[in-house]
């Protein structure tokens, strides 16, 4: 499985596209009105409990505008926070904080929500089932919300598709299923495989066969019981499909080592923070 490498050079790239999206192409026109040489110092300040996460991508973001900005850190990212926190101070010319504001903000509201999130099904389910986000990611952001995801505790699936096997119900319906599982097995060169079904039926076809992970698909609480029994001796088991904060406790308690959840990454309600005097 990839790992998750958020060096100083990716954040620090990565925050200069986010600003250069905001200042192409004659920069910010209206903070240009504020005298330039008046030095302020802020509060970064969450509206909101949350886990937090983001802090380098808001400090480069100042840092990038104005090397001179001291952008100092009060919490670490993945620490649970209160509503009314401070986080940081920033402390520089008045024009160029305010042109990186926003930036810093969006990456704080964003990695914090999905952190967030995750950690609220984390709570849930407990140490003995691990919560886990998807590809369900926005496009070039993968690395950034899986990092998220693993500050709110939960695990990353696959970052790629040929990090591993994962036969769907697509593949499934355009091939026999033991044809294709057995053909996976045979060509895995130390990837791991995962089957997904979506009833008993299907499970008991490829019950025997040397692969790694069963993922029961929108299945009954009831079957998935039942699912579980039958497999938890053989293979690691993961259940998906629809699950929420008011469904993932009775999801864990059928015994399922994992939980893959779309919406912590897709569907994450961003965290407010804000800049005061």
């Amino acid at each position: 499985m990839s790992k998750i490498k958020l060096s100083e050079n990716f954040i620090r790239n990565t925050v200069k596209l986010a600003l250069n999206e905001d200042l192409f192409p004659s920069g910010d026109i209206t903070s240009n009105l504020v005298e330039n040489n008046k030095i302020i110092k802020v509060r970064l300040i969450s509206n909101q409990d949350a886990v937090i996460g983001g802090l380098l991508f808001a400090k480069h973001a100042f840092s990038l505008v104005d090397k001179k900005i001291k952008f100092r850190i009060k919490k670490r990212d993945g620490s649970f926070i209160k509503k009314r926190s401070l986080v940081a101070t920033v402390q520089g010319k008045a024009q160029n904080i305010l042109i990186a504001e926003r930036v810093a903000l969006n990456y704080l509201s964003h990695i914090s929500g999905i952190a967030t999130k995750t950690n609220k099904f984390v709570k849930l389910v407990g140490k003995k089932c691990k919560i886990c986000c998807t590809r369900k990611t926005i496009p070039n952001l993968r690395v950034i919300q899986k990092y998220a995801v693993k500050l709110g505790g939960g695990t990353n699936h696959r970052f790629n598709l040929s990090d591993e096997f994962l036969i769907k119900d697509n593949h499934i319906a355009s091939s026999n299923i033991t044809k294709i599982v057995s053909s996976a097995i045979k060509n895995k060169n130390g990837k791991k495989i995962t089957v997904e079904v979506d009833n008993i039926k299907q499970l008991k076809k490829i019950m025997g066969l040397k692969f790694n992970r069963i993922l029961f698909d929108n299945m009954s609480l009831k079957n998935l019981r039942i699912g579980v029994k039958l497999t938890k001796k053989f293979y690691e088991t993961e259940a998906s499909g629809n699950v929420s904060l008011k469904t993932v406790k009775s999801i864990a308690a059928t015994g399922v080592n994992r939980i893959s959840v779309g919406s912590i990454t897709h569907s994450a309600s961003a965290i407010d923070f804000k800049l005061e005097t």
